[in-house]
């Protein structure tokens, strides 16, 4: 074997050494950020704000509030390096007992259905079928009573043989403190707390952001004013997941999709789905009862993810053409 041979070797064999460390390196940080991140307190904001008024079909100007929201139980961003880490090996045996054999992590996503949810806490809870039911069965029947909306997202640390009456008190003990205490009766005279919920959980998976969850929440309501169809494709995602023969929690949706019977397709019926489709965030929550004031009663996202709005369907249309 010649000298330069040889020197390729140790060249690879050094370099693929110095991948693994790299890789080995930003798993554990990833877990320790993760770790650290939920055992920090923050301050928790008081009561909701409210400024759409379903009753005069009116949405109020909004621009000069800062919405200053924390989260002490804040939600993890899935773009930075760490929470893409954590989406990735956080049902994983070797992540969860990194540095922390005797603990499990447990990340609600925003948006996420219940389905997904329990077989992830399952998952890392190692958990069997009686006792995921069991998890379930305690949350549907909490109050408020709903089997969507209650799985507030978050980041949760337990005991590796956490019992299902154990995680739900965590669980429901936080969705008491950042949905229901905050949760006004004046706003619930208003928009009732399904509602609020059930338009959260449209704007997780319509919407990237809060400010787009705003302006999407604005289509919304002005829709909702003149009882035009939602027709909003999450609906569909959320019919279609439901079904034994899908593969995925949220299919992409078909044309012929929009003719499928279901009370969530947003399509055929008119007004919000009979439930929430999802498990919204609190900012979700305050997008639903903050709307942006807007004209639009149409909206798509290119394939950059850059929002555009419309009056008309025409000019909708138009807008499509140049933008797709």
């Amino acid at each position: 074997m010649s000298k330069i041979l040889i020197k390729i070797i140790l060249m690879l064999t050094a370099s693929l050494m110095l991948i693994v460390i790299i890789g080995v390196t930003a798993i554990v940080k990833s877990k320790n950020i993760i770790m650290i991140e939920t055992n920090t307190n923050k301050s928790l904001v008081e009561f909701f704000s409210i400024s759409v008024d379903p009753d005069k079909k009116y949405i109020g100007n909004t621009e000069n509030n800062s919405f200053n929201y924390q989260f002490e139980n804040f939600v993890i961003d899935e773009k930075t390096w760490w929470g893409k880490m954590a989406k990735t090996f956080i049902n994983k045996d070797w992540y969860q007992n990194i540095a922390t054999p005797k603990t499990r992590i447990v990340i609600i996503w925003p948006g996420q259905r219940k389905e997904e949810i329990i077989k992830h806490i399952g998952t890392v809870l190692a958990w069997n079928y009686k006792q995921r039911e069991r998890f379930s069965d305690l949350i549907e029947n909490a109050t408020p009573k709903m089997k969507e909306g209650k799985y507030f997202p978050g980041r949760y640390i337990f005991n590796h043989n956490a019992t299902p009456e154990e995680v739900f008190d965590a669980i429901n003990k936080t969705f008491q403190q950042f949905v229901l205490k905050r949760y006004t009766p004046e706003i619930s005279q208003k928009v009732p707390l399904k509602q609020a919920l059930t338009i959260a959980s449209l704007l997780e998976k319509e919407a990237d952001n809060f400010d787009n969850m705003r302006e999407i929440s604005g289509v919304i309501w002005n829709r909702l004013f003149i009882d035009m169809p939602l027709q909003l494709d999450a609906s569909l995602q959320y019919v279609k997941g439901s079904l034994n023969s899908s593969k995925t929690w949220w299919p992409k949706v078909k044309s012929s999709d929009k003719f499928t019977k279901s009370p969530y397709n947003t399509y055929l019926n008119k007004g919000l789905p009979p439930a929430p489709i999802g498990n919204p965030s609190d900012l979700a929550i305050i997008a639903a009862l903050n709307p942006a004031k807007t004209d639009c009663l149409f909206y798509f996202h290119d394939n950059a993810g850059k929002y555009y709005c419309s009056k008309t369907y025409e000019e909708h249309k138009k807008k499509i053409k140049q933008k797709l």
